[in-house]
C-alpha cells in the first residue's frame, strides 16, 4: 500500500541490498518472499502480527501506544502517516513526531526514539551498507543492533573474490538480519532527476541517488 501510494506503484520491495534488476546484490524475489515480514500475503502477515501482539498482552482492548519519529520533510512524513495507519491493524497506535533535519541525526544517534522512519541508501558495493549500518558499534547503527555472527559474515563477504559465493554470503546476512528484526526495510522508492541543457558534466546513475553526484565536475555552458 505505501509503495503504491508514494511511488504510484513504481517502488520495489527489497531487503538491505537494492533488489534486482538494478541492484546487483539483492536477493531473488522467491528468496526474499520467504523472509520474515516479506510474505506478499498481507492478511496472513497481519494475522501473524496480531498473534505476536496477543502473546505480549496486547489486543483490541489494550493497544500499544508509541511515538513514531520522522524528519519533517514531505517525502518522509507521508510514508510515516501511512505506516501509522498500517500499525493500527495490529493493535499499535502511533503518534507522529516530526523533527527538523538539523536535529534529526543527533536525536537518532542518542537513540532518543521508540519507533523511527528514515531513508537509507544501499551502496553499489555491499560493504558500503553493511559496514556503515549493521556492524556492532558502528556510528550509523542507529538502533544498536549487534550480532557477532553477522559481524563475522560481513567480514567474510568483504574478502570473498568469487562473486557468486559473495552473493550467497550476503543473502545469508539478509536472512539473519530479517530474522533478528535488525532494521526492517519497507520499500525502495524511485525518483526522477531533471536538469537544464546548459548543465554539463553531471552524470546520473541508474541505481543510486548518491553516487555520481560530484559537483566539482559540473559546469554551466552559459
Amino acid at each position: 500500500m505505501c509503495r503504491d501510494i508514494i511511488t504510484d506503484g513504481q517502488g520495489d520491495i527489497g531487503g538491505i541490498m537494492q533488489p534486482p534488476p538494478e541492484g546487483l546484490w539483492g536477493m531473488p524475489p522467491d528468496m526474499l518472499m520467504a523472509l520474515p515480514g516479506y510474505d506478499p500475503d498481507v492478511q496472513k502477515n497481519r494475522v501473524e502480527a496480531r498473534r505476536i501482539m496477543n502473546k505480549l498482552g496486547y489486543g483490541p482492548d489494550n493497544r500499544l501506544k508509541v511515538k513514531l519519529t520522522v524528519r519533517d520533510l514531505p517525502y518522509l512524513r507521508d510514508p510515516a502517516v501511512l505506516l501509522i495507519d498500517q500499525l493500527k491493524e495490529v493493535y499499535i497506535d502511533g503518534d507522529l513526531e516530526t523533527i527538523d533535519t538539523v536535529n534529526w541525526l543527533p536525536k537518532v544517534l542518542r537513540r532518543d526514539y521508540a519507533v523511527a522512519l528514515t531513508p537509507a541508501g544501499a551502496g553499489s558495493d555491499p560493504d558500503q551498507s553493511l559496514y556503515l549500518s549493521y556492524k556492532c558499534g558502528v556510528e550509523l547503527n542507529y538502533n544498536g543492533y549487534c550480532n557477532p555472527e553477522v559481524d563475522e559474515l560481513i567480514d567474510r563477504q568483504s574478502v570473498e573474490t568469487d562473486q557468486a559465493k559473495r552473493k550467497r554470503l550476503i543473502w545469508d546476512i539478509e536472512k539473519k538480519l530479517a530474522e533478528d528484526g535488525a532494521r526492517p526495510i519497507i520499500f525502495y522508492d524511485r525518483r526522477a532527476t531533471c536538469w537544464l541543457p546548459q548543465i554539463k558534466g553531471f552524470t546520473i546513475m541508474v541505481n543510486s541517488i548518491f553516487n555520481g553526484a560530484r559537483m566539482e565536475d559540473v559546469w554551466l555552458d552559459k
